[in-house]
C-alpha cells in the first residue's frame, strides 16, 4: 500500500488540497501512534534524558528494528526530536505524554482506546438517525458499559482531571467567587477543579457531587490540596437531584454529554436547590456562530464525539441561553476563559 503521490499543478507545485486530504485520511494512524506511546509509557522511559533505539529496545524486551521504526514515527508526529540517527529526545507533545502534574498520558490512551473509538466506525449511521452509536456496538450507554468496567472508568477519570488542569489554573482568578459561601460542583469528578477554586479562595466552602464511580478518587484529591476541610463528597445522581443550599452552583464538562431534554433536567435540579440570590456556572466548550476558517476543528470533532458516543452535543451561546431558559435561568453572559483554558465560562441567573 502506498502513499498516492501528489499531483502537479501548471505551475508544477503539488496540489494541496489532495495533500492536505491525505494528512486528514492518515490522522486515525497518528492517533494510534500516540495511543500505543501512551500505552507503553515511551514518554517517561526517555524521561529528560536522550535515549536511544537499542537502549529502548533492551528494556522492552522487542526487536531493535521495530522500536526504531516506531520512535522515528513519534518524531515525525513531534512526540519525539531524532537528536542523531537512532538518538532521541522528548518534544513539547512527548513532555505533555508524561505521566505526573501536566502530564496527559491517561486522557491520550483513554481517548484513543476501543472503547472510546469504535463507536466513531459507525458514525454515518449517527448522521443518518441521529443515534448513539456506542449502544449499538457495546448495548449499554457509555456511563453504563463505565459501571462495569472499574479499570476503564479508573482511566476515564484520570483522564477527565488530567482534561481539567487548565481551567483550573484559569478558573479561579476569573469569578469572583469571593462574593459567595457554598459552591456545589455537580459532576465534579475527583476535584480537581473544585480543589483549586477551594485554594485559591480561603473563605469559600464547597460540596462535590457526583457518583461513587465519578467520584471515587475525591477525597485523596482534595485532602492532597489541603482543602477537604472545607468541602464534602456527596454521592448521587444528577437527574434525580442535587444538593441544596449552595449559592453558586458549577458544571463543568456536564452539559455537553447529554441532549436538550436530559440536559434541561440537570440544570433544573440545579435550579430548584439554588438559594436565593445565587449563581449558576457552566464551564464548556462553546462554538461560534459561523465555523471559522482558522483549521482548528477540535471543537467540531468533539461535537460528533458527543453525538457517536454519548448522545450530548457541543452549543453556541444561543444553545445555551435557550437551555438555560429551559430549566428557569438566563443567561448574563458568555465569555472565553483565559488561556491555557479553551472553555467558556457560562454565568446565569435564577429567573
Amino acid at each position: 500500500m502506498a502513499e498516492p503521490d501528489g499531483e502537479k499543478g501548471n505551475d508544477g507545485a503539488p496540489d494541496q488540497g489532495r495533500h492536505a486530504l491525505l494528512g486528514l485520511v492518515f490522522g486515525g494512524w497518528a492517533a494510534q501512534v500516540v495511543g500505543a506511546a501512551a500505552r507503553m509509557r515511551v514518554a517517561d522511559a526517555v524521561g529528560g534524558r536522550t535515549r536511544t533505539a537499542a537502549e529502548l529496545a533492551a528494556e522492552y524486551g522487542a526487536p531493535q528494528q521495530a522500536i526504531d521504526r516506531f520512535l522515528r514515527a513519534l518524531a515525525a508526529l513531534g512526540v519525539l526530536v531524532e537528536e542523531g540517527r537512532g538518538r532521541y529526545r522528548l518534544g513539547p507533545a512527548g513532555e505533555a505524554l508524561r505521566d505526573g502534574p501536566g502530564g496527559m498520558r491517561s486522557f491520550a490512551q483513554m481517548f484513543t482506546d476501543p472503547a472510546m473509538l469504535r463507536a466513531w466506525e459507525r458514525l454515518d449511521e449517527s448522521v443518518r438517525t441521529g443515534d448513539t452509536s456506542f449502544e449499538t456496538v457495546y448495548g449499554v450507554p457509555f456511563f453504563d458499559h463505565l459501571k462495569g468496567r472499574p479499570d476503564l472508568s479508573q482511566l476515564f477519570n484520570a483522564s477527565m482531571s488530567q482534561a481539567t488542569a487548565d481551567t483550573a489554573a484559569a478558573l479561579p482568578g476569573r469569578f469572583a467567587f469571593e462574593g459567595y459561601t457554598r459552591v456545589v460542583d455537580v459532576g465534579g469528578g475527583d476535584g480537581t477543579l473544585l480543589a483549586a477554586v477551594l485554594a485559591h479562595h480561603t473563605g469559600l466552602r464547597g460540596t462535590l457531587y457526583d457518583s461513587p464511580e465519578g467520584a471515587a478518587e475525591a477525597d485523596r484529591r482534595l485532602d492532597e490540596a489541603g482543602v477537604a476541610g472545607r468541602c464534602d463528597v456527596v454521592h448521587g445522581d444528577f437527574f434525580a437531584s442535587v444538593p441544596s443550599g449552595g449559592d453558586l452552583y458549577l458544571l463543568k464538562s456536564i452539559v455537553h454529554d447529554w441532549d436538550d431534554d436530559r440536559a434541561a433536567a440537570i440544570l433544573r435540579n440545579c435550579r430548584e436547590a439554588i438559594a436565593e440570590g445565587g449563581r449558576l456556572l457552566v464551564v464548556e466548550p462553546v462554538l461560534p456562530d459561523r465555523v471559522p476558517g482558522d483549521g482548528r476543528a477540535g471543537l467540531y470533532l468533539s461535537d460528533l464525539n458527543m453525538m457517536v458516543n454519548v448522545g450530548g452535543r457541543e452549543r453556541t451561546r444561543a444553545d445555551f441561553e435557550e437551555l438555560c431558559a429551559r430549566a428557569g435561568f438566563s443567561v448574563v453572559s458568555v465569555d472565553a476563559l483565559p488561556a491555557p483554558s479553551t472553555f467558556g465560562l457560562i454565568e446565569a441567573v435564577p429567573v
